[in-house]
C-alpha cells in the first residue's frame, strides 16, 4: 500500500528491497518520493540538520550560501516560492531577509519538522504540501522561485515542472535551482577521490530506482545531462543567465554522501541553474 511506512535500516533511512535501473513515470516518482522522504526525514535531518541550519540558506554540499552568493538578488519585499523546502531553513532565512515567502514540499514528514522549527526559531515560514508538477499558485504571482537541492532531481517530467515555474513567475522574475551535477551520475557514490572511475554512461538517462520487496518503487532519481537541463530551462520559456559550478569552500571539512573536500577539489558536485522569465 502507498501509505504503508517504509521499513528502516540500521542507519534510520528506508532499507530498499532491491535496486534497479528502469523507467519510472511521473505518478510513480511522486508516490515514491513522498513515501521515502516521509520515512527518511528524521534520519536525514539528524545527519544534516546542523549543516543546513535552522535559519540559513545553503545552496549545496560545497558550502555555497546565499548570504555570500547573492544569486537571488535583493529579496526584501519580494514574493518568493521555495520548491522542495525540506525543513525550510532557506525559507526562514528568506523571511528574515524581508521576503514574502511560501515554502513548498511534497513530504508531510519534512513539513512537520519545518513547522516545529518555525515555532522554535520564531521565524514562521508559511508551509504548503504540493507537487512541483502542479503548483497551486496563481499565474504571474511570484517574483522569485528557488530550489536548493529540492525536488527537481526526483521529477520524471522536469520540462513540465519548469513550465509550472515559468507560469507562476512574473515577467522578469528569477529562477535559481541547485541540482546534482550531471557528471556525478557515471561515478561511484563515494567521497573517496580514489573511486573516481566511470562505472556507467553519462548519457544513460534510465532512472535509478530503489524498490520494496514487492518491486514497488520506494525511491526514484532522474538523471539529466547539462544539455538536458539547458534545453528544459529554455523550453519552458525561461532565459538562462548562468550555470554555476560551485567550488569547494576553503576550510570546509563537512562530508555529505559522495561530496567531500578531497573529491570536491577535483570534480564538480553541484550545478546551479540561474534563469529569469523574459
Amino acid at each position: 500500500m502507498s501509505g504503508t511506512p517504509l521499513p528502516l535500516g540500521p542507519d534510520g533511512y528506508p532499507a530498499p528491497g532491491g535496486v534497479a535501473r528502469r523507467s519510472a513515470g511521473a505518478a510513480e516518482s511522486v508516490r515514491a518520493s513522498r513515501r521515502w522522504w516521509d520515512a527518511a526525514a528524521p534520519a536525514y535531518l539528524a545527519e544534516h540538520g546542523a549543516d543546513l541550519g535552522d535559519v540559513d540558506f545553503l545552496w549545496c554540499p560545497e558550502g555555497l550560501r546565499e548570504a555570500d552568493a547573492h544569486l537571488l538578488g535583493d529579496v526584501a519585499g519580494r514574493r518568493v516560492l521555495e520548491i522542495g523546502c525540506g525543513s525550510a531553513p532557506c525559507s526562514r532565512w528568506l523571511r528574515r531577509a524581508g521576503a514574502d515567502v511560501l515554502a513548498l514540499d511534497l513530504s508531510a514528514g519534512m513539513l512537520a519538522r519545518a513547522a516545529q522549527l518555525n515555532r522554535a526559531t520564531g521565524v514562521p515560514a508559511p508551509l504548503l504540501q504540493a507537487d512541483v508538477g502542479a503548483l497551486p499558485v496563481r499565474d504571474r504571482s511570484v517574483d522569485v522561485v528557488c530550489s536548493a537541492f529540492g525536488g527537481l532531481p526526483f521529477v520524471a517530467d522536469v520540462g513540465a515542472a519548469l513550465r509550472e515555474v515559468a507560469r507562476v513567475l512574473r515577467p522578469g522574475g528569477r529562477f535559481v535551482a541547485s541540482v546534482n551535477h550531471p557528471m556525478r551520475w557515471p561515478l561511484p557514490d563515494s567521497p573517496d577521490p580514489a573511486d573516481l572511475t566511470v562505472t556507467s554512461s553519462y548519457f544513460d538517462r534510465t532512472p535509478y530506482v530503489e524498490t520494496d520487496d514487492d518491486g514497488r518503487a520506494t525511491y526514484v532519481e532522474h538523471h539529466r545531462t547539462i544539455g538536458d537541463w539547458v534545453r528544459a530551462v529554455v523550453g519552458a520559456g525561461l532565459v538562462l543567465d548562468d550555470l554555476v559550478e560551485p567550488e569547494w569552500t576553503p576550510g570546509r571539512t563537512q562530508e555529505w554522501g559522495q561530496w567531500s573536500p578531497a573529491r570536491g577539489a577535483l570534480v564538480p558536485g553541484t550545478l546551479v541553474l540561474v534563469a529569469h522569465r523574459a
